[in-house]
This record gives C-alpha cells, sequence and structure tokens, in this order.
C-alpha cells in the first residue's frame, strides 16, 4: 500500500480525485515553482494521465498556467486560503508586537500554530536568513523538532499530545533531533512547567530557537511566538538570560490583547 493511500480515509463520504487534485497543487512550493508533468506527478505520487487532467483542470480554472513545458501555479491559488487568513485575527494582531520584539533583540521573529503533526508559520519578521530554506507565511515544519511546536504541543491535553506525537514522523533531522516518545514528552511537560521551549540544532544544524506559547480567552494554547538565531551568533545562555524575557513580555502582551477579543 503506497503512502498516499495509507493517508486516505476508507469511507465513502472522502472524495478521492478532490484529495488528488489538492496534491497536485501541493506539489509546487518556494524551491519548486515550475514543474513538468512528470515531476508533478512524481511529487504528488499520481499515474501522469491522472497528473495531466488535474493540471489542465487547475489551468482552465485560473489556478495554473503553462508554457507548454512547464507548469506554475498562478496568484489565484491565494484565493483558496483567503477566507481562512481573513477570519484569523491573530496575524493582523501579533505583527506589531513581532516587529517590536525583532527590533529589542535584532533577530528573526515568528508566530506559528499547530496543524496536525506540524506548524505552520502565520506571521514573520526576518532579520537574516539561518536556515537553508526559506521561511514564509505557510511554511510548515515537524511541531516535535521546533520551539514553537513544543510549546503548542505542551499546551495540548495529554491524551492528544500522546495522539499527535503517535502520528509524528519524528525524522533525525539532525543529530540533536530529539525523536523517542518517552524523551519527547519528559521533554513537553517541561516546557509545560516553565512556559518556553528551546531548540538547539534539532531542527537544522547551527539553528537555535526559543519559543512560548499564546493564550485564547479561554486560557487555551492557541499560537506560539520564538525568537530564532545562529550558534555562531548566539550563545544558548544569552537566548535564555536575554531573548526569553523579551519574548515572555510579548507574548504577555499578545495574550492582553486577546483576552479582550
Amino acid at each position: 500500500m503506497n503512502e498516499r493511500s495509507e493517508r486516505e480515509p476508507a469511507s465513502g463520504e472522502f472524495v478521492q480525485s478532490f484529495a488528488r487534485g489538492l496534491a497536485v497543487i501541493r506539489a509546487f512550493d518556494a524551491e519548486n515553482p515550475g514543474l513538468s508533468l512528470s515531476d508533478v506527478a512524481r511529487r504528488a505520487d499520481l499515474p501522469r494521465a491522472a497528473a495531466r487532467r488535474f493540471l489542465h483542470t487547475l489551468e482552465a480554472l485560473g489556478y495554473v498556467r503553462s508554457d507548454g513545458r512547464r507548469f506554475s501555479l498562478t496568484p489565484r491559488v491565494l484565493e483558496l486560503g483567503f477566507s481562512y487568513l481573513s477570519a484569523l485575527s491573530l496575524p493582523e494582531l501579533v505583527q506589531p508586537h513581532l516587529e517590536r520584539l525583532s527590533r529589542a533583540v535584532d533577530e528573526s521573529v515568528s508566530a506559528a500554530v499547530l496543524d496536525g503533526t506540524d506548524i505552520v508559520y502565520v506571521a514573520r519578521v526576518p532579520i537574516r536568513r539561518i536556515m537553508s530554506v526559506r521561511i514564509t507565511i505557510g511554511t510548515r515544519f515537524p511541531a516535535s523538532a521546533t520551539s514553537m511546536g513544543r510549546v503548542l504541543l505542551a499546551g495540548l491535553p495529554e491524551a492528544e499530545r500522546d495522539e499527535v506525537l503517535a502520528a509524528s514522523a519524528r525524522e533525525h533531522l539532525t543529530d540533536r533531533t530529539l525523536t523517542g516518545p518517552a524523551a519527547l514528552r519528559t521533554e513537553l511537560s517541561r516546557v509545560r512547567e516553565q512556559g518556553w521551549a528551546l531548540v538547539d540544532g534539532e531542527l537544522e544544524d547551527g539553528l537555535r530557537s526559543v519559543a512560548a506559547p499564546l493564550h485564547g480567552r479561554d486560557g487555551a494554547v492557541v499560537a506560539a511566538v520564538n525568537v530564532s538565531t545562529s550558534a555562531t551568533r548566539d550563545t544558548v545562555e544569552r537566548l535564555t538570560d536575554e531573548y526569553v524575557p523579551a519574548l515572555l513580555a510579548a507574548t504577555a502582551a499578545i495574550d492582553a490583547e486577546l483576552r479582550m477579543r
């Protein structure tokens, strides 16, 4: 059984063709903005004939363009996420706070939410590029290997947290990546108790970050904010002694605004 069929629910309510059409859209990303038919078929795990039909359908609807050899997405795909973003007041609310925090620490600052086993970036103030991949709104990373993901996981009820960990790939992204379920549960308990997380070189070698949670009106964790830096520029001690207090002050200010909404 292939990976795609394992992910597809065995339900009469599941529309397989729709799911595969979305897989074609997801085949494109920042590193692969233009793809051939063969590329799309491979990345979406589809037969070439099916990939061709989906691409031509998307092209007819205005979501894909083609020069005859390669396909690329059009700006119209933004409509697919606009309803979510327009209804989500969080990015607009946190952006000024992220900008102030970034100026205070002179580092890149981001906000993310939890989506399944991943974090998804919803706001960001980049100062300098510190990762091998370009981070933009919508970028996803494994929650268990990131500082924002760990504060988000730590904020879940224990049973839900364990379900997410069980479903996570928990890959060894670097030699430092914490992957064992027991070790992760211990770390998440510590994060929950202290109110912030530090990840040192687990997502990518040389990347260090600290994160703290944001809380909704009912006290539940709804998002996370982080400060990220390079191991060649900042020590762990500087992150904990200087960045964490500034981060906690910023998240407290955001929490105060969230409680008023």
